[in-house]
């Protein structure tokens, strides 16, 4: 049997530090990254590819907050605007996939799945959001809108006014897990889990219904990786490899850790909340649910069989 690999693209795949967002230069991301996979589908590799959509959604929900103010539009919650910026990355995915294997004479269908992916409604993450979405707000703003919604909101540290903040809890279960198992394994490049996935609950049962958080992607595609039974887990991002000391003259990379060692890094706060860190998170939850290994690194070292950072049992 052929090796099954997730590929959980990191923020600069779509979008790079000042650029505007624009269409062309999402594309132009895009297809670099894209070329990068050609490696792992010219050594058969079945793929299914995660993504985030951190500025995508952020600007869907400025979109929304203009509409509503401007004409009067009904503003769409967050787990509709999650399911918009799952179907247009995946279409630029989709997209610039196919232009990187038409160029190579090679062909594999690819296709973009919108994705539920199911939370427990009593996550102790509801009763302590942190998640920063949508625009800011200043001081003014922020206190008519405290009467005027349930919304959390907190102020930015870097003293750009205010923002609402969202739960950001543990996924439990990737939505059609066995559908994207077998679309992988019949030869096609699977799309989803977009964002962390669409944030899910049970209101009743059997009754599921959207519910404002965001997911953390790199934990969402590690679970999704688990379920599917993948071989490999790869998470890119913009360094190498994981370091210690990390952009300190004492900066050491590291090449091959145990979970047991990635733990201790851990605990030992070596790596960067909101950046470096739950990325080692999600990789330790792979590994410890079944999967071979995980590799952290950026796309274009992926040529290279020993490249970055992996983490094994």
């Amino acid at each position: 049997m052929k090796k099954l690999a997730v590929v959980a693209f990191g923020g600069n795949a779509l979008l790079r530090a000042k650029q505007k967002g624009t269409i062309d230069e999402q594309e132009s991301n895009v297809y670099e990254t894209c070329e990068n996979l050609l490696p792992l589908i010219k050594n058969g590799y079945d793929l299914v590819i995660g993504h985030g959509n951190g500025p995508q959604v952020g600007n869907i929900l400025l979109s929304n907050a203009a509409g509503a103010k401007v004409y009067g539009l009904p503003e769409m919650p967050l787990d509709v605007c999650g399911a918009y910026s799952q179907g247009f990355i995946g279409y630029i995915i989709e997209q610039q996939l196919r232009n990187v294997l038409e160029k190579n004479n090679m062909e594999r269908d690819i296709l973009t799945l919108v994705t539920e992916v199911l939370v427990d409604k009593n996550d102790p993450a509801f009763t302590n959001p942190t998640k920063p979405i949508g625009p800011y707000y200043t001081d003014e703003e922020v206190e008519v809108l405290k009467k005027n919604t349930t919304d959390t909101f907190a102020k930015d540290p870097k003293g750009n006014g205010w923002r609402k903040v969202v739960a950001s809890p543990k996924p439990i279960k990737i939505g059609n897990q066995k559908s994207i198992e077998k679309l992988a394994r019949d030869g096609n490049i699977v799309v989803t889990v977009g964002g962390g996935g669409i944030p899910v609950f049970y209101v009743e049962p059997n009754k599921l219904q959207g519910i404002d958080a965001v997911i953390d992607k790199d934990l969402a595609s590690s679970l999704l990786a688990s379920q599917i039974h993948a071989d490999e887990f790869y998470i890119l991002t913009d360094v190498p490899n994981v370091c210690l000391n990390f952009n300190t003259p004492n900066e050491v990379r590291l090449e091959t850790i145990t979970v047991a060692e990635a733990k201790n890094y851990l605990q030992d706060k070596q790596f960067t909340e909101g950046s470096m860190a739950p990325k080692v998170r999600a990789a330790v939850a792979f590994v410890e649910n079944g999967g071979k290994e995980c590799i952290i690194t950026e796309a274009k070292q992926l040529s290279n069989p020993k490249a970055g950072t992996r983490i094994i049992k």
